[in-house]
């Protein structure tokens, strides 16, 4: 297999269990014009498209009609006060992230989660000296699973698809990786399914973060 050079990682359901948070948030706005909120479990199904898709899911699941867009500021407002509440960094999150920095790769982050928000919740997890690039909603690139940033984060390291390999839980991150000719590392361990993840047909589906590392690395 060829050197990787590049890991580009999902953030919510790859690198953190963030839902509970995302749900508090949710559940802020959804009360705000007195709607119900959906169940945490649902909300887990919600997510990955960034914050109006999962304002819009909400609003649909709960058949009440109302304007998604102009939620989306109340709800980045409740987010970002309570951001890193009972979000978690998954088990073997952190030395999966040192295996690849020791075999001198290079660690990145593109998420469909608002930038700023991103790279705060990254701040208080403790991981963000970690990663060279933190890119999400709002920071220039169309979201995920365009392919625009990770090219934009190969061009600027210097680096080839070929050595550049993306890790997510997300059908979107599977789709980034595909458009943009990189490896892709489904993140078994997330939000989504593993028989959905399959269907999208990964070059790898990873039952925990060192697992995935490992099979970039060549030492799956």
């Amino acid at each position: 297999m060829t050197p990787t050079d590049l890991i580009i990682f999902d953030l919510d359901g790859t690198l953190a269990d963030t839902i509970p948070d995302i749900a508090a948030a949710l559940t802020a706005t959804l009360a705000d014009i007195g709607v119900s909120p959906p169940p945490l479990a649902v909300v887990r199904d919600l997510v990955g498209d960034g914050s109006r898709v999962l304002i819009e899911r909400a609003l649909a699941r709960a058949g009440a009609t109302a304007d998604a867009a102009a939620l989306v500021p109340r709800f980045v407002d409740h987010y970002a006060a309570h951001v890193c509440v009972d979000s978690r960094l998954y088990p073997g999150v952190v030395p999966a992230l040192e295996a690849a920095r020791q075999a001198g790769v290079a660690l990145t982050v593109i998420t469909n989660k608002i930038g700023a928000l991103a790279r705060d919740l990254l701040d208080r997890l403790g991981v963000a000296r970690r990663f060279t690039t933190v890119i999400g909603d709002g920071d220039g690139f169309p979201r995920k699973p365009d392919p625009t940033a990770a090219r934009s984060i190969m061009a600027h390291l210097g680096t080839t698809p070929a050595r550049t390999a993306v890790i997510g839980d997300g059908i979107p991150d599977v789709r980034t990786a595909r458009a943009a000719g990189a490896r892709a590392v489904a993140a078994g361990w997330g939000y989504v399914t593993s028989e959905r993840l399959r269907a999208e047909s990964p070059d790898y589906l990873a039952a925990t973060p060192e697992e995935a590392v490992a099979f970039v690395l060549g030492r799956g």
